[in-house]
């Protein structure tokens, strides 16, 4: 095999080669940094910063987007919305994290993770909610229990009178 002059373009498939044989790699430390990003994410679908969507997305297990996105997200998966992601409407998932822009409600069955630099505008249904500090959250939130609602009282309320009068509680006033 001819010998790689320096500069010379090679692939990713040719250092794994190299290695595989034994030899030295000549590649450049971003090429390093990327494959070692992609191996953090293996298993999980990405939608990259230059992805645009508009419509509806659905998915099945883990999902990064970190791009722009305009429409309803639904899934029984996990979600990661990225620190460039800009998400304009409703999201429902299994659980979720949030580095980003979120506009629009998000509901989730399990856990939602609101991180420090993230905004989210638009209400918030989770079973868990954590909020780091200089989170930016504009809407309500309604925490819910992992259980099932309690069951409504069968029996007839409790009337209780107080022999008081009524005007000894307004007795300051004259």
């Amino acid at each position: 095999m001819p010998a790689m002059e320096e500069g010379s373009p090679h692939s990713a498939a040719d250092d794994y080669n190299r290695l595989a044989r034994g030899e030295q790699s000549n590649t450049s430390p971003s090429t390093t940094d990327y494959q070692k990003h992609m191996a953090e994410h293996s298993g999980k679908d990405i939608l990259s910063s230059d992805v645009e969507i508009k419509g509806s997305i659905k998915f099945q297990k883990e999902l990064l987007i970190d791009g722009k996105v305009e429409g309803e997200i639904n899934s029984d998966g996990v979600l990661t919305i990225g620190e460039n992601a800009d998400i304009r409407g409703e999201i429902k998932t299994k659980s979720i994290t949030v580095f980003g822009k979120v506009q629009g409600n998000i509901t989730v069955a399990e856990r939602c993770e609101l991180k420090a630099k993230c905004t989210l505008q638009g209400d918030l249904k989770a079973a868990r909610l954590v909020i780091e500090e200089g989170a930016t959250f504009i809407g309500k939130s309604e925490v819910t229990s992992g259980t099932s609602p309690a069951k409504p009282v069968t029996g007839r309320p409790e009337i209780v009178r107080h022999d008081e009068p009524v005007k000894a509680a307004f007795a300051a006033r004259t």
